[in-house]
C-alpha cells in the first residue's frame, strides 16, 4: 500500500485550526474519483460546526484532522468563513456529496462499500442508489452493533471490506465516532473512507431534510433542531454560538499553498 504522506496535500484554509480544504462538491468528486486508480487508503472529514467544536475539544483525537487528506466544509457557515477571506470554496456537504458521486458511478466506474447505520439502512441505501442510477456498482454493505467491536470482529470487518473490491467506504456511524474509525482504520484499507453520517438517513427517507431554501439561507440547524429537540439542542444551540465567538475573536491566519 502507498504511503498517505506520498501524496501531495490539497489546498486549505484554517477553521480554528482545521485544515479545511478549498473545494467545491464538483472538485472534491473528481478528487476522490481519482484516488480510486491507487490502492493508498484515505479519509475524507465531513466537517460542520458541532463535529468541528466537540474534536477541537477533546485532546484526544483533536490532531485526527491532521490525517484526514480532505475535510470539506459540510455546514454553510463554515464554507461561508472561507467566503469571507476570498478562497473559492462551496459548501461540500455528505448528502450532497455522496449523491454527486452516485450519480457520476455509471460513467467513472466506482464501486461503493455501505457502512454503517441502523439494521437494514446499509442495505436500503445501496438498493436506493443502484434504482436512482442504473449501473452504480455496490461491493458490499454492513450495519455494525452499537457497541465496541472485539479485536476479532474488527478485524474481520477489515478483510470484508478489503476483500468487495470497494473504491470508496461510505461511514455512518455518527461524528466524531465515524471519523475517530476513519482515522484507525485507514491505513489498514486500499479504500477512500467517506464519513457522511446523517446521510444514510436523509437518502433512505428515514429523516426527512430541510427545504433547499432553508439550507441556502443557513438555516438548515433550525429545521434539524425542530425535528430532534433533544438529541440535538447543545448541537446548535450551545456549539454553534460558542464557534461563531470563537471565529470572530480568532486571529484570521493565511490559507495554505499546495
Amino acid at each position: 500500500m502507498t504511503a498517505y504522506a506520498d501524496v501531495a496535500p490539497l489546498k486549505t484554509y484554517d477553521v480554528l485550526g482545521v485544515p479545511v480544504t478549498i473545494t467545491t462538491p464538483t472538485q472534491a468528486a473528481e478528487t476522490i474519483e481519482g484516488w480510486a486508480k491507487d490502492d493508498t487508503g484515505r479519509f475524507v472529514c465531513i466537517r460542520d460546526v458541532a463535529s468541528l467544536m466537540v474534536i477541537n475539544d477533546d485532546p484526544a483525537i483533536r490532531d485526527l484532522h491532521k490525517e484526514a487528506a480532505m475535510i470539506t466544509p459540510d455546514g454553510m457557515p463554515i464554507a461561508f468563513v472561507g467566503k469571507l477571506r476570498g478562497v473559492p470554496v462551496e459548501r461540500t456537504c455528505g448528502p450532497d456529496l455522496i449523491d454527486l458521486i452516485a450519480r457520476r458511478s455509471p460513467a467513472s466506474g466506482l464501486s461503493h462499500y455501505f457502512y454503517g447505520g441502523k439494521e437494514g439502512v446499509a442495505k436500503s441505501l445501496a438498493e436506493t442508489f443502484q434504482k436512482k442510477y442504473p449501473g452504480f456498482r455496490v461491493a458490499g454493505y454492513e450495519c455494525p452493533p452499537f457497541r465496541p467491536l472485539t479485536e476479532e470482529e474488527d478485524a474481520a470487518v477489515v478483510e470484508r471490506i478489503k476483500a468487495s473490491g470497494a473504491d470508496v467506504v461510505w461511514v455512518g456511524i455518527s461524528s466524531p465516532k465515524q471519523d475517530v474509525w476513519m482515522r484507525d482504520h485507514y491505513t489498514r484499507l486500499p479504500q477512500t473512507l467517506i464519513g457522511v453520517g446523517a446521510a444514510f438517513d436523509f437518502h433512505t427517507g428515514a429523516v426527512k431534510r430541510a427545504p433547499v431554501w432553508m439550507q441556502k439561507a443557513m438555516l438548515e440547524w433550525a429545521y434539524r433542531l425542530s425535528q430532534e429537540p433533544k438529541r440535538l439542542w447543545r448541537r446548535y444551540l450551545v456549539l454553534a454560538p460558542r464557534f461563531v465567538w470563537k471565529v470572530v475573536t480568532t486571529p484570521v491566519p493565511q490559507a495554505s499553498k499546495a
